[in-house]
């Protein structure tokens, strides 16, 4: 069986579920119930996927009951439903002593992620029977980084747990008091790529594309770029963020105006693109 990139979204799925459960038993937290409720739907998003559709047998439905899914996560986001909770953390003075102690071997877990990282990549892109053996035929660039690096992430955690003396479940303790810090913040990055996919498939960038070229002379170079830039600009105040804007705005102007009449750098488009839309948020 070779590694797939849903194994990932399953081990997140998980966590977030752990997270989920500790939140419910903390008595502590005055909205336990919503705020396990949050963590456990949206670690079910992650658990679904391919073998979902294979289950039900139609697609539609799994992709309404995500959506349902989504909204119940919006209200309760909106219903102030996400709050701290107690984690079972040291004491200061136990943080200092433990910090003496371990002194500048605090940062061999953290380092050890980039590390094996790095020598994961090397050695896959090094050894393509490996490389075979483990992901299969074709390129695997991405997942080998996304492998290595929760290889990586687990010695790591593994490094830290046994300089520490904690327990194993500490680090979920850790993981839901981050993630309750963060709150509904959380799951925004990915509402907002969705978002722009949404625009995206609803057909904004073509019309966008089709406005551009028949009001304005994109045949020029430089208009074609700063229409490109305010125009990001532009639909990240509209939208909120960047990162639903940059998937529209790149079907409607970067692409086929920019890449594809033009022959620019895609890699420097993209760079072009950011000082726009960091402008804008």
């Amino acid at each position: 069986m070779n590694f797939q990139q849903t194994y990932l979204y399953w081990l997140a799925g998980a966590v977030l579920l752990v997270v989920a459960i500790m939140s419910w038993r903390d008595k502590s937290n005055p909205r336990r119930l919503t705020t396990g409720l949050f963590w456990g739907l949206y670690g079910l998003v992650f658990l679904l996927g391919d073998w979902t559709y294979q289950l039900v047998g139609d697609k539609r439905t799994v992709n309404i009951a995500v959506g349902g899914v989504v909204v119940v996560l919006a209200l309760i986001a909106g219903f102030g439903g996400v709050r701290l909770g107690s984690y079972h953390q040291r004491t200061q003075e136990e943080k200092t002593a433990s910090a003496k102690r371990l002194g500048n071997k605090l940062f061999f877990p953290a380092l050890a992620i980039p590390v094996v990282t790095v020598i994961g990549v090397l050695l896959f892109n090094n050894l393509p029977s490996w490389q075979v053996a483990l992901f299969g035929p074709g390129n695997h660039a991405t997942l080998i980084t996304l492998f290595s690096m929760t290889v990586g992430t687990l010695i790591g955690l593994a490094m830290a747990i046994r300089m520490t003396h904690e327990t194993v479940a500490q680090p979920m303790q850790e993981a839901r008091r981050l993630l309750d810090s963060v709150g509904w913040a959380f799951i925004l990055p990915q509402i907002l790529a969705v978002l722009g996919l949404l625009f995206t498939a609803a057909g904004v960038g073509t019309s966008i594309s089709w406005l551009t070229e028949h009001y304005l002379a994109v045949d020029n170079r430089f208009i074609a770029v700063a229409v490109y830039a305010i125009g990001m600009a532009v639909l990240t105040m509209v939208m909120g963020n960047a990162f639903a804007a940059f998937p529209i705005v790149t079907a409607g102007v970067g692409i086929p105006i920019l890449v594809l009449q033009h022959g620019g750098n895609p890699a420097v488009m993209r760079r072009l693109v950011c000082f726009p839309a960091t402008a804008a948020r």
